[in-house]
């Protein structure tokens, strides 16, 4: 557990502010969108190390997803994300 909370805030320092929460992912294809990442625990997607597969909502495909470092996001890349989010319940 300490492992993983550890993880967490060395993430946050590197720019990616979503880690324990809703973080901005983006697919293979592009496309951006919000999921729920908490490090060491998914109940809809597969674990890849710092990448996943889960649905695309925008693109309506399975896919990896990996997450974006805020500094690589305009405003309107983020509102775009914050706009698409995946299924909250698995």
């Amino acid at each position: 557990m300490a492992s993983l909370i550890g993880f967490t805030i060395v993430m946050r320092r590197r720019g990616y502010s979503g880690f324990g929460g809703n973080t901005v992912v983006r697919c293979r294809d592009g496309h951006l969108f919000t999921t729920i990442w908490i490090p060491g625990v998914s109940v809809k997607a597969l674990r890849l190390g710092l990448a996943r597969v889960q649905r695309c909502p925008v693109g309506e495909h399975w896919t990896i997803v990996k997450p974006v470092k805020d500094a690589d996001l305009s405003a309107d890349e983020k509102q775009f994300a914050a706009e698409h989010h995946d299924v909250r319940i698995p």
